[in-house]
């Protein structure tokens, strides 16, 4: 009987969420690497992609590197608008353990992946999470606080040297955030209102820094295309806080505004026990296919 696959997966963010054929290019260096691409989710408003794949280490990290290569190549912060923060071309570099490996070996994989870019690109590298070496990036809103705006300035100073490569601004590249962590949900929910004030007030209730959920991060941003406003939430940990859990506080602080939730979006995938029992369109999800679990994926590779 074959062995157990140790599997990682890898989702980073790319500050690229108009262009088709440059998300298509990306996607595609992915997979010739070997990994199983699992989702793809393109935003234009956030002007942002999460690409979501796994594998064996060997796999992802060679996959994360190609990756990386091709959108420092084809990607320009220069004129880069969009609603997400973001620190540079590549934002996000997280690696998390999914089977039969430790964290911290991902935390080695990561830190091992990002010196690597810092050395090859000549670009600064900040680790966060998991990977961070100092408690102060710990978090990732701190880790990238001021956004690639304010990063010129954030260089030239003691505490915003990187942790690999040099502390140089790059105007086209920006800086690149590499992490681990365990495994984060990612979902979105519209409201149907154009009201970002109202919209942020929802934010603030629901996110754990405010009082709100466990283990839950929220901002509320202006779907411009759409003409609404979202709530995006980052749930830190599924078992504290699942996908219902973060729905119904929501949708109960929208009413309480006068406000009704249009639908909600999953960025990427998330396991089957996120939904504790919930089916998908119960929390907004009305599209929903089966290839948005990650239990899907895993059993794929597992050989059953």
């Amino acid at each position: 009987m074959p062995a157990a696959p140790v599997l990682v997966e890898c989702v980073p963010n790319v500050s690229e969420g108009r262009d088709q054929a440059v998300i298509d290019r990306l996607a595609a260096t992915i997979t010739r690497a070997g990994a199983r691409l699992m989702n793809v989710h393109v935003d234009p408003d956030h002007h942002r992609s999460v690409f979501s794949f796994l594998g064996q280490p060997d796999v992802v990290r060679a996959a994360a590197l190609a990756l990386a290569d091709e959108t420092l190549t084809v990607v320009d912060m220069r004129g880069h608008r969009g609603v997400h923060p973001r620190l540079g071309a590549l934002d996000v570099l997280p690696f998390v353990p999914l089977e039969h490996i430790a964290m911290e070996a991902v935390v080695a994989l990561a830190r091992e992946v990002g010196r690597t870019l810092a050395e090859r690109h000549r670009l600064p590298v900040y680790f966060y999470g998991q990977a961070a070496l100092r408690d102060q990036r710990r978090r990732l809103p701190d880790a990238r606080r001021g956004g690639y705006e304010a990063l010129r300035a954030r260089l030239a100073t003691p505490d915003g040297r990187p942790d690999a490569g040099p502390s140089r601004f790059d105007e086209r590249s920006g800086a690149i955030l590499v992490g681990a962590r365990t495994i984060l949900v990612a979902y979105n929910v519209w409201l149907d209102s154009s009201d970002l004030e109202a919209a942020r007030a929802v934010a603030r209730a629901v996110r754990e820094s405010s009082g709100g959920l466990a283990a839950v991060q929220a901002m509320a941003v202006t779907l411009a295309t759409r003409g609404l406003v979202q709530v995006a939430l980052n749930l830190l940990d599924y078992r504290l806080s699942g996908i219902p859990v973060a729905f119904d506080a929501v949708r109960r602080e929208a009413q309480r505004r006068g406000i009704v939730v249009r639908r909600a979006e999953l960025v990427g995938v998330a396991p089957r026990t996120a939904f504790a029992g919930r089916s998908p369109a119960s929390v907004g999800l009305t599209d929903f296919s089966d290839d948005l679990y990650l239990d899907t994926h895993l059993a794929a590779l597992r050989g059953h």
